[in-house]
């Protein structure tokens, strides 16, 4: 994935669910997920342990979504250790079967599953793996 792939992901889809969005101020994936909110993207956070994070309804998965937000999230950001991934692109790619979206399954930094990479490109989707969206963000953007 280039740069200028990178960017057109970021500057053309806008809703984002985040999977493993924390309430904890501290983690990354809250860090991150309040950046890209503070940035005018719709966070929707996915995290079965909590109701709500970032002043945003939680939902336990991805497929427990309410069809009239699913079918608006272009991006999934996964903020989960790699031996959880292969399960949430089967519900990203469930939802594009349900809704034709989302576009993207988002791997954070330092997160890689080749085989659920495999599995998301052969289902159409679009995969970004190992690319925190913040770093990317702001070295794309705020730059210019």
């Amino acid at each position: 994935m280039g740069r200028e792939d990178t960017r057109e992901i970021l500057d053309k889809y806008r809703v984002v669910a985040v999977v493993g969005l924390s309430r904890d101020l501290s983690k990354d994936s809250n860090r991150v997920a309040k950046y890209l909110q503070s940035q005018g993207y719709r966070i929707i956070p996915v995290n079965p342990t909590t109701d709500e994070v970032l002043d945003e309804k939680s939902y336990g998965s991805l497929l427990e979504i309410s069809s009239d937000v699913a079918r608006t999230i272009e991006i999934v950001d996964i903020f989960r250790p790699p031996a959880d991934v292969p399960a949430i692109v089967n519900q990203a790619i469930r939802m594009k079967e349900l809704y034709d979206k989302p576009y993207v399954v988002w791997m954070q930094l330092g997160i890689i599953n080749e085989q659920a990479a495999k599995t998301a490109r052969e289902a159409g989707l679009t995969v970004v793996m190992n690319k925190c969206m913040m770093q990317d963000h702001r070295r794309l953007f705020q730059s210019t």
